[in-house]
């Protein structure tokens, strides 16, 4: 397509997490860095709320990068809408945990306390990671409080971070989701990019995927993109995205604001880009 033209080494703008291309908004790094010091302090319970398209499951990935990376146990679950016992035997899977399947839902309970007593013991961290935390069921919901109910007199054995969109706190702002609400120590809510980043954000892209000459993105393009993606990374992505195959379509070399209309006639969701 047009990789060869711009000089590319892959595609700058897919909408697939990348931690390769992950870029220190502001936003991002402030949420990175609340993450980090809450599960330093030995929170149970973390949530990050953010709509759709503002990097929440790239946010898991670097934490669960930065967690392993300081030799904490982590455990990752992408789909939660799974039912309590289900959701227990994923958790096992994901520690490692032998001889659990078949087992009943109280047994299995027992064993994953006994194997977090035992990263316990090696002073080891345990951290589950749920993204898309919106999706589980209330009954998934209470199943997992009852988990995070195990503790040494010292710290708790499992460490549980929640990522979802907004929906997930209108589900815990119910009655019966008030115990599990009680428990989140730390809550951050996800925003997009600002003004001022989002030509950053498109150059530190590019330059990932291999592209060293003049800028491809106009200023008039760099704006229309900003206003028809209001700064949410994944939109701004796919408009990018395009944008560029609209300018190689035409044998440019550089994306102008015309390049970026048409992408936003292509593309739901995306706002009107303005007049240039």
């Amino acid at each position: 397509m047009y990789l060869q033209h711009f000089g590319l080494t892959e595609f700058p703008f897919g909408i697939t997490p990348d931690t390769g291309f992950a870029f220190s908004a502001q936003a991002h790094q402030e949420a990175l860095n609340t993450l980090l010091v809450a599960l330093q302090c030995g929170e149970g319970f973390v949530k990050v709320t953010g709509e759709v398209g503002t990097g929440k499951t790239l946010l898991c990935r670097r934490l669960l990068q930065s967690l392993g990376e300081g030799g904490a146990v982590t455990a990752y679950l992408p789909n939660p809408q799974l039912e309590p016992k289900t959701l227990l035997l994923a958790l096992a899977e994901e520690l490692g945990l032998p001889g659990t399947e078949g087992l009943a839902q109280f047994h299995l309970l027992k064993a994953i306390s006994r194997g977090l007593l035992d990263f316990a013991r090696d002073d080891r961290q345990v951290v589950l990671c749920i993204d898309e935390a919106q999706a589980m069921p209330l009954a998934t919901l209470e199943a997992l409080r009852l988990v995070s109910n195990l503790e040494t007199e010292k710290r708790k054995l499992l460490q549980i971070v929640l990522f979802g969109q907004p929906e997930l706190d209108a589900k815990l702002s119910t009655p019966s989701a008030r115990q599990l609400l009680q428990r989140i120590g730390f809550h951050h809510r996800l925003s997009g990019l600002d003004r001022e980043e989002v030509a950053l954000y498109l150059q530190h892209r590019l330059r990932v995927a291999g592209y060293r000459g003049e800028p491809v993105f106009s200023r008039g393009a760099v704006r229309a993109l900003r206003r028809a993606s209001r700064g949410t990374p994944r939109l701004l992505n796919i408009l990018a995205h395009k944008s560029l195959l609209s300018a190689f379509g035409e044998g440019r070399q550089v994306v102008r604001h015309r390049h970026v209309r048409g992408a936003v006639r292509d593309t739901e969701g995306a706002s009107s880009p303005g007049w240039w």
